[in-house]
């Protein structure tokens, strides 16, 4: 079974953002706990005793508040890419699905069935190519924040599975969407670096985060699927001009390197 760990950045009736972000990364059910284990001795840099206590979530280790209030910039930044290159390991060869969404583009009511729509259509695409080219029979389960949309996104996987959608229909979901306490779930944790900086490339056009993670968003006959964005010329051309950073990211200092075989994983 292969686990897609989703999170949302912005929100569709926010006047203050433009986007709105549903996002995270498939991984391969035998390699959570190697992944686990990667990410924990990032959070025991700022809590020895308890690297429970550290969330990893895109808005406070940004702005330096909740559990990164006093912690430097350089330790930050330092935490968030090494989280982020986890992303690259080859062996687990992880992948990235995400919705964008400029609002404009659609009627409010619509935005979240829409996002939902267009990551659940590929994670179920992606698990039936295992199926065409190794016959290789892999079911799917999306795990999310639980406070995000928890009964919409319920019904609305319930609904595709047996009515369909604009796309077609899911076939290869084990069950509806499963939502767990971020807490509790350093995996949900890195889905939320991955919607936030897939958010802020998009609404404040700061590419750095993005750059992460942009090599492991699913590619099918060397197309880019896994990101399927609404958006305006304007907001193309504006991510075509960024300039580069006037404070670039440190490289990793080595958490995604190594890692488990991923038996199973494509």
């Amino acid at each position: 079974m292969h686990l897609l760990y989703l999170d949302e950045s912005g929100h569709p009736h926010d006047p203050g953002t433009q986007f709105f972000v549903l996002a995270g990364f498939a991984v391969f059910e035998r390699s959570t706990h190697w992944l686990e284990s990667r990410i924990n001795p990032i959070a025991a840099r700022f809590s020895p005793q308890e690297p429970s206590a550290i969330e990893f979530h895109g808005s406070p280790m940004y702005s330096a508040k909740d559990d990164w209030a006093g912690v430097a910039p350089a330790d930050r930044v330092q935490a968030l890419v090494d989280v982020l290159s986890l992303l690259s390991n080859p062996q687990l060869q992880l992948r990235v699905f995400a919705s964008v969404i400029e609002k404009s583009t659609m009627p409010q009511d619509q935005i979240l069935e829409r996002s939902f729509e267009a990551v659940a259509h590929q994670f179920d695409q992606y698990l039936a190519d295992m199926w065409a080219r190794r016959r290789d029979a892999q079911r799917g389960l999306v795990v999310c924040d639980k406070a995000s949309y928890e009964q919409r996104l319920q019904a609305l996987s319930s609904l595709f599975k047996h009515q369909g959608h604009a796309l077609g229909r899911l076939r290869n979901f084990a069950e509806v969407p499963l939502f767990l306490d971020s807490k509790a779930s350093r995996l949900i944790q890195m889905a939320d670096l991955v919607a936030y900086w897939i958010f802020r490339y998009y609404q404040s056009k700061d590419d750095r985060g993005f750059r992460l993670i942009e090599p492991s968003i699913l590619c099918r006959a060397h197309q880019r699927v896994g990101l399927v964005a609404s958006v305006t010329p304007a907001t193309e051309a504006a991510l075509a001009a960024i300039p580069p950073h006037k404070y670039p990211f440190p490289d990793p200092t080595g958490a995604a390197v190594g890692g488990p075989a991923a038996d199973g994983a494509t």
